[in-house]
């Protein structure tokens, strides 16, 4: 199938409070933002017409801005009520939705004190990260050469553009191993996520994860943490080493573009996705696609 560019679309774009024809959507080669990475965003998804945690997603991006030295000049209001905007724009009702924001073309070097902040949210039909039948039977991770950094080196609480480049450089190479995603260390070398989505470990019975010291701590991990919790299923957050991996009976990775995905092979190591898996894969679904108000009240 002949991959669509992204620049080449029908649509509509919500851009610095307008809507402009999808095609018409465009920056200057000299915007601050291509240059030094002075950009950050968020990927969310619909499901039957509702975007899911879209407040916490817009929180994340009005402070990921914050952590890089700029005010988005929209308050959380005006953001969750562009991505709705954008959403229905389209006619969609099950996408994935990208909101982004960005340093101008007002200023170039280094320093950027001078720049305009701009935002612009996009919505497109997107299906299953890995595919559909790669969900269901599990990815495969190889290992990352290069490291989440430490966080006094980068701002690793942000969800910032500059932070996934190694993520690009990690997946391409697992890839052309023949793997679907790739395992990344932190920069001590024990387990910090894949190249977009967090990680969790069953084992003995409990569901184990690494603190998020130098990575997000996903939105969706968080969920996922609290249906495991619902479901008795006990939560550990820690420290995790590379090798405690073969002690796990099951693996799967969360996010939002991932969604809940078992994993069936790291490395050398195989596993097999099992009862706690598929019981929070099952849950994940259910609850992404109840509405907000019955979202809040269970709690989730």
């Amino acid at each position: 199938m002949a991959l669509v560019p992204y620049d080449d679309r029908d649509g509509w774009i919500w851009w610095d409070g307008r809507m402009v024809p999808w095609r018409d959507a465009k920056l200057h080669v000299l915007s601050h933002g291509l240059h030094y990475a002075s950009a950050v965003f968020e990927g969310e998804r619909a499901y039957s017409g509702h975007i899911f945690k879209l407040r916490a997603h817009t929180e994340r991006l009005i402070n990921s801005g914050r952590l890089l030295g700029f005010e988005i000049p929209w308050t959380a209001e005006q953001i969750d009520a562009a991505c709705k905007e954008t959403l229905a724009r389209n006619g969609l009702t099950d996408a994935y939705v990208r909101p982004i924001a960005w340093r101008g073309p007002e200023e170039m070097g280094v320093a950027a004190k001078a720049t305009k902040i701009h935002m612009a949210v996009a919505a497109w039909e997107w299906g299953a990260y890995f595919g559909v039948e790669q969900r269901m039977k599990g990815v495969r991770l190889a290992i990352a050469e290069w490291r989440r950094p430490d966080p006094r080196t980068a701002p690793t609480a942000s969800k910032a553009a500059g932070l996934y480049m190694i993520g690009t450089l990690s997946k391409h190479a697992a890839m052309d191993q023949g793997c679907d995603d790739a395992l990344m260390l932190d920069w001590k070398g024990d387990v910090a996520e894949s190249t977009g989505a967090n990680i969790f470990f069953a084992i003995d019975g409990a569901l184990h994860t690494p603190t998020p010291v130098c990575f997000l701590d996903g939105i969706t991990r968080r969920t996922v943490m609290g249906l495991a919790r619902a479901r008795q299923i006990a939560v550990v957050e820690r420290t995790i080493a590379p090798e405690e991996m073969g002690k796990a009976s099951e693996v799967f990775l969360a996010g939002t573009a991932a969604e809940v995905t078992p994993v069936r092979q790291i490395g050398d190591l195989t596993f097999t996705p099992g009862r706690i898996t598929e019981t929070l894969m099952k849950d994940y679904d259910a609850l992404v696609r109840m509405t907000p108000e019955e979202v809040e009240r269970r709690g989730a």
